[in-house]
Formats: C-alpha cells, sequence, structure tokens
C-alpha cells in the first residue's frame, strides 16, 4: 500500500519539487504551507511521514514548533525537518525535540529518498514491535487438518487477498482471532498494523472514544489529542471481537464509517479519512439478536460480506492429537508425549471450552506431571474433569455389564466401544474401521445391527 507523506514548506516551488520526487517513487503526497495547514491535514488522515520546514513565512508556528506540538500531542508520525538555513545547533534541537533526522536544502533527491525510506521502515518496525509484545502468548496457526478445519482455512485463502469484510462466528475458544490474524496475515495488507478492539470487555462510555479518537482539549483543556484504533489501523486490519457487544448506538456510527471511511474524533467536526479492512466476530447467532433489537440488520448484511464459521472442538475431534501435540512443544520444559489411551480420553470428552480448554489442559498436565519424567502422559494424569465422564460411563457399564448374560453384555460392550471410536473419529466411517482394524463395509453393518448411529454415518 502506498505510504502518504505530508510535504510542508511555505514555497509552492519547493512542494512541487519534492512532491514530484517522492510520486515518482510511489508515494502519496499531500502538501501544507502553514502551521494550520499542517494540523488541519493531520486531523484529516494521519500521514505516514511529515516532511516539515523550519520556516514557514506568515506561519503561527514555525517547522520545530510545529514539531513540538506533534510530539506532544503523541501523534505516532516521524518527522524529518528540512531547512535551506540549516546549522549544526539547528539539527541537534530537531533531533532533541523528537525528529527522524535533519536535511538541509538544497538536497540530492537520493539523499531524500533515503532518508525517507529510513523514516518509514523505522516507523514500521517500532509499529511491529509494538505489535509483536501485544500478540504475546496468541496462537498465530490454524491447527488440524480435519475436513473442517480445511475447509475454513481455503476460506481464509479465498478472501484474505480481497479485501473484503469477514464476519467469523463460532463459539467461545475455537480461535476466532488466529482465523482474523491469518485473512491478515495472507493480505496485501499484512506489512500494516493488525488493530484488535474487544467489544465484550470495553465499557459502552468509552467505546466510541476507543474507535474513533478524542480531539484535544475535549476531556480537560491540556488533554492532548487522543488517536482511535480506526486510525490507527489505517491502511490495515481492525478486528471488532465480539461485536455483538457494541451498544446499538455505535453500531449506528460504525455502519457509516464502513459506507465512507470517514468519522468524527469525539468533540471534533473534521471529517477524518481512513482505509481500513474491518473483520468482525461473533459467539452469538447475529440473526437472533436482530430480531432481539439487539444488533442492527445493516450492520450486520454491510459485515457479513464473507462469513467464516468455526466449528466447535467436539466437531472436530480428528483435530485434537495434532493440536495437543502443537501445545506440548510450545514450552521451555522437555518435551512430552501423551500415550494412546490419553488421546482417546481426549478424543471422547465434549469440550465445553473448545481449543482454548484444550490448551489449558495441557498446560495443567506440564504443571503437574514430573518435569524430569521420560514416561508418556497416560490418561489417569488427566485432570480430573476431563476423566469424569469416561469414569463414571465406565463405572456403570461395568456394573450393568455383570448382571447381563455374555451375548447381551460382549453386545452392550460392542456397542460402547464402537460409540466412543465412532465419536473420537468424528462420525468417520473410514478412520474408525481402519483403526479398530475392520472392514468399512463390515463396520457400517455393525454400526447398524447395534444401533450406534443414525442415517448420518452411511455419508462416511
Amino acid at each position: 500500500m502506498a505510504r502518504d507523506i505530508l510535504v510542508v514548506d511555505d514555497e509552492a516551488d519547493i512542494r512541487m519539487l519534492v512532491g514530484g520526487v517522492l510520486k515518482d517513487e510511489g508515494f502519496k503526497v499531500r502538501e501544507a504551507s502553514d502551521s494550520d495547514s499542517v494540523m488541519n491535514a493531520i486531523k484529516t488522515r494521519m500521514p505516514s511521514l511529515i516532511l516539515l520546514d523550519i520556516w514557514l513565512k506568515g506561519s503561527r508556528m514555525d517547522g520545530l514548533e510545529i514539531l513540538k506540538e506533534i510530539k506532544r500531542n503523541h501523534l505516532p508520525v516521524p518527522v524529518i525537518i528540512m531547512s535551506g538555513h540549516g546549522t549544526i545547533e539547528t539539527a541537534v534541537t530537531a533531533t532533541k525535540n523528537g525528529a527522524y533526522d535533519f536535511i538541509e536544502k538544497p538536497f540530492n533527491s537520493e539523499r531524500l529518498l533515503l532518508v525517507v525510506s529510513n523514516a518509514i521502515e523505522d516507523a514500521r518496525l517500532r509499529k511491529e514491535n509494538q505489535e509483536l509484545k501485544i500478540k504475546a502468548g496468541h496462537d498465530v496457526e490454524l491447527i488440524g487438518n480435519s475436513t473442517v478445519i480445511s475447509g475454513v482455512r481455503q476460506l481464509i485463502n479465498k478472501a484474505a487477498p480481497t479485501g473484503s469484510r469477514v464476519l467469523i462466528t463460532g463459539p467461545a475458544g475455537v480461535g476466532k482471532e488466529i482465523v482474523a490474524r491469518a485473512i491478515h496475515k495472507n493480505s496485501r495488507r499484512s506489512d500494516s498494523p493488525f488493530v484488535v478492539v474487544n467489544c465484550a470487555n470495553m465499557h459502552p462510555e468509552r467505546m466510541e472514544k476507543e474507535l474513533f479518537g478524542i480531539e484535544a482539549g475535549v476531556e480537560n483543556p491540556d488533554a492532548p489529542l487522543k488517536i482511535g484504533t480506526f486510525e490507527q489501523a489505517h491502511g490495515g486490519t481492525l478486528l471488532l471481537d465480539e461485536v455483538a457487544d457494541m451498544p446499538l448506538q455505535t453500531q449506528g456510527k460504525i455502519v457509516r464509517v464502513l459506507q465512507d471511511q470517514t468519522f468524527e474524533r469525539v468533540g471534533g467536526a473534521t471529517r477524518v479519512e481512513v482505509d481500513v479492512r474491518v473483520i468482525a466476530t461473533s459467539n452469538r447467532d447475529l440473526k437472533k439478536e436482530i430480531e432481539k433489537g439487539n444488533f442492527r440488520e445493516d450492520l450486520y448484511y454491510r459485515l457479513n460480506v464473507v462469513p467464516i464459521a468455526i466449528p466447535a472442538l467436539k466437531e472436530r475431534r480428528d483435530d485434537i492429537p495434532q493440536l495437543s501435540e502443537y501445545f506440548l512443544k510450545q514450552t521451555e520444559q522437555p518435551l512430552k508425549l501423551l500415550a494412546s489411551d490419553a488421546i482417546t480420553t481426549l478424543q471422547a470428552y465434549d469440550w465445553p471450552g473448545n481449543v482454548r480448554q484444550l490448551r489449558n489442559v495441557i498446560d495443567w498436565l506440564l504443571i503437574m506431571t514430573p518435569v524430569d519424567s521420560i514416561n508418556p502422559i497416560t490418561s489417569d494424569m488427566l485432570p480430573p474433569d476431563v476423566n469424569k465422564d469416561a469414569s463414571v460411563s465406565t463405572a456403570q457399564n461395568s456394573s450393568e455389564i455383570i448382571s447381563l448374560p455374555l451375548r447381551e453384555a460382549r453386545e452392550m460392550f460392542e456397542r460402547e466401544y464402537l460409540a466412543a471410536q465412532y465419536a473420537r473419529f468424528g462420525k468417520n466411517v473410514t478412520k474408525t474401521a481402519t483403526f479398530i482394524g475392520m472392514e468399512r463395509s463390515a463396520l457400517h453393518r455393525k454400526l447398524k445391527s447395534l444401533g450406534v448411529t443414525g442415517s448420518d454415518y452411511l455419508s462416511n
């Protein structure tokens, strides 16, 4: 995406000359001739970089005063000072006040482009470093090769390069943010910001201030201008996490932003222009929320351009061994392995907390098992909650089986065993047959005779 540079000089010829050099290199250029036009340009859209002359004839503030104002408001934009009357003292003052660099006029075009490129790259790396710190602890990979997850991965690959808005739905803990990050990572905006707004954790009164920012002096006379998340995400992607929790009044303003790509900061009157791709997530049925009057229908259709539904973990049991192995490797401890009976128990569990709960269980195992143990983790070492259902079922079945004749007991055991294996392999007959060592057709007949499933298994 082309970077937006604001060229500030009181001489039109200089602005045209510098702008021409930058445009030839693919940059977008805006111009300003005095301090008021600089601040208005910043309010309209935050530039990627400012080239700022020190001496501005007829301006309310000179270049160094503008620089101080920019830094006072903590605006995240690099500034390069330029002057035809440069001295070492001026250069030192400019850098002390926060300028990235200082160049003298007349300047060599190659020198100008080098300084500009270095300043933009430095700002990008700083931003990336901040984002990496924020991302710490977040998974960035979609793990699994089940049919449903492979389908999700295909949707990501199709949606990522388009720039279209995406609505990701699914129960809590399935990895909706991971999918959003994967879309951003594979998009044309991957080198631009990825900003997350957690709508569920934000107080309604702060929502609009966080999204749109606050003009200087609104909250108190000395308060600086605050940049909102929409501006922070300019050129990149904004994730509205759990969008159903957004207040209705804010939803209406989001509709207008999505339509116009402009908004006003809280307390301001200047329209701010942004170029932002919006991705939203929700663990609720938004159509039902619309019927209840809790969610705007027009916002739903603007967000739901590309829908991606993430299945619950119990609907992708095939992925549990791979997910478990992945989480086991995300530690500085010596690698531990899961025994086959532990994997079977994990696959048989329903996982109400989904992938997030599985990760917590693996973390619990790493804490509770001896660090120096080289033995695999067995089923009896799993947390009580995970083992409870299997233990209760086994105890009940054992008591009942003892009271039955051999033929009926054998039939009951086969039914329970096949039901558990069938569920473990995501109701896939072929995979179940391979594991238990039966022919696929024979397993079909056995399942049908025992009444293990309905008609759904016949399609596997």
